[in-house]
């Protein structure tokens, strides 16, 4: 099994795609970064070029989100490693 993570690791390094790859992780591991309440308000749309676009309920829950981006931003990046979320843009 390692053998087989270790070949696709390189293949997508290879292939220029590793840095996509990690970034579309943040879609998959939202949840668990946020919290269950969070995460039931919001939807992660889509990452492009290091910015995470995130669809909330409501006008009240982008507000609140806006306060805590920064801490979000480095509870994505300590789980994804490296800097690969830059920015996150709540609609």
């Amino acid at each position: 099994m390692e053998k087989l993570k270790g070949a696709i690791s390189a293949f997508l390094k290879n292939a220029g795609l590793e840095k996509g790859v990690k970034q579309n992780n943040a879609i998959l591991i939202w949840e668990n970064v946020v919290g269950k309440k969070i995460a039931e308000n919001t939807n992660p749309e889509k990452v492009e070029h290091g910015v995470l676009t995130i669809k909330t309920e409501n006008a009240s829950w982008r507000q609140e989100l806006l306060f805590k981006k920064g801490e979000i931003i480095i509870k994505l990046n300590k789980e994804l490693g490296q800097k690969t979320i830059k920015e996150i843009k709540f609609i």
